[in-house]
């Protein structure tokens, strides 16, 4: 490469870098057009008009307004693990099924009410039976299905393991056990 090749390309690298440096680095919103006022005269947009607008942008976001978080039956990753996530109360049990955990329940039959719904009679840990019904609520978890055909009932039990994907896991309780019932068939 000579001398004039050599100054021809400081002249051009120069010139792109001259350029490149007086490009602003992000598009510039052009500011909103001036309104008329009563005289007919334009006025100046406030530059405090600027600054309230990106205020109130922020204030959206931080208050979840612009942001939604949609678990769709998922654990939430922005939920500490170290809290509580199931259903803990400090404090003595209610009296009833009510203070009864799925664990300690028994299925000892499914009945009919009057309305053909089936209704599960239950043993508690006190000796003591229980109807529960679609709904009904025990003290970690909830009776989701009862069914007098396969003479079953299913909890959903809130269970407090982070690692678990979903804060619940669903326990069915039968009238026969399956081992049971493999034997019964043959």
């Amino acid at each position: 490469m000579n001398r004039r090749q050599l100054a021809w390309f400081m002249a051009l690298a120069m010139l792109t870098l001259l350029v490149v440096a007086s490009a602003p680095a992000f598009p510039q919103e052009e500011p909103p057009p001036a309104e008329p006022v009563e005289g007919g005269d334009l006025e100046a947009p406030a530059p405090d008009a600027t600054v309230e607008t990106i205020l109130r942008e922020q204030e959206q976001l931080l208050s979840g307004q612009r942001f939604t978080y949609n678990p769709d039956g998922r654990r939430d990753p922005f939920m500490n693990l170290f809290e509580t996530m199931g259903v803990t109360s400090k404090g003595p049990r209610p009296r009833g099924s009510a203070g009864m955990l799925v664990t300690e329940l028994d299925l000892v039959g499914i009945v009919q009410d009057s309305g053909g719904g089936d209704v599960a009679l239950v043993l508690g840990s006190d000796n003591k039976g229980y109807f529960l019904r679609v709904g009904d609520r025990v003290f970690d978890g909830a009776v989701i299905a009862v069914d007098s055909r396969l003479g079953a009932v299913t909890f959903r039990q809130q269970v407090d393991d982070p690692r678990l994907i979903k804060p619940y896991r669903d326990v069915e309780k039968r009238l026969v056990p399956q081992d049971d019932e493999e034997i019964a068939d043959e």
